[in-house]
């Protein structure tokens, strides 16, 4: 039995996100019907992160168990000829069967991207058009009272054990070739709509001349999720990168 570990890119527009559903319509579901359609043998696929409906990787982290003996080039391109254009396996490699991708997780990085003109018909489906104007120092400003350890009850969805985390870095730079804003947030762990509802408070404040970002200080604090600032919607979010510790792959 070898475990395999791969990285693979997806547009999320058609999918109901990674989690396997029912009606087949999770990445992971066409991942493992593609993969039996092509080696004739079942597999279960675990991700690094439950990406929800509508959210797009660039590198997301796999890994499967096979009993199958096939060298990892000769299975990236057989199963990348079967999966549909909008799924991508980018590298595929043999990894220790210690290998889990949802632990010794350093760091991952998302991007969020935004436009504040009317984007070109093939790029929209990859940020959020904000139609009213952005004050970009408010914004970024608004941003960095999430860096750091703090109880984001506030600023999540769902029960969890514990909803404290760590954000180590967000900043936000313009693509000039695209004609976007990228907000880029870092850190070990989020929370479920975690990013998606920082980034929708950052960007609502930052487009309302009359609300202060002290509001989102408030919200924080008040570790409530029931609050009237926007989730960012998810075609703008992309799983960008994900760091492991040292030794993790050994």
């Amino acid at each position: 039995m070898a475990r395999y570990k791969f990285i693979l890119a997806y547009d999320g527009t058609a999918y109901s996100g990674w989690q396997q559903q029912p009606d087949n319509s999770a990445v992971s579901n066409v991942l493992e019907k593609k993969f039996k359609e092509v080696f004739f043998r079942p597999i279960s696929v675990i991700g690094a992160s439950r990406t929800d409906a509508g959210v797009h990787a660039l590198g997301q982290v796999v890994i499967f168990d096979s009993e199958l003996s096939i060298e990892p080039h000769m299975l990236e391109r057989a199963w990348n000829n079967k999966l549909p254009t909008d799924l991508l396996i980018r590298s595929i490699e043999y990894a220790p069967t210690s290998f889990h991708p949802q632990a010794n997780v350093k760091q991952k990085e998302y991007w969020y991207h935004f436009f504040v003109d009317r984007p070109l018909p093939f790029a929209a489906r990859y940020g959020f058009w904000m139609r009213h104007e952005i004050d970009l120092k408010k914004l970024n400003d608004a941003l960095q009272i999430f860096v750091g350890t703090h109880d984001f009850r506030s600023f999540c969805s769902g029960e969890q054990p514990t909803t404290v985390r760590t954000v180590d870095e967000i900043s936000v730079s313009y693509i000039k070739r695209f004609g976007v804003y990228r907000i880029r947030v870092r850190g070990p762990k989020f929370l479920r709509y975690m990013i998606r509802r920082m980034v929708g408070a950052a960007l609502e404040v930052s487009s309302r001349p009359g609300l202060s970002i002290r509001y989102i200080e408030e919200i924080l604090h008040a570790k409530n999720p029931e609050h009237r600032l926007p989730n960012a919607p998810a075609h703008g979010l992309m799983l960008a990168h994900i760091e492991y510790n040292e030794g993790s792959h050994e």
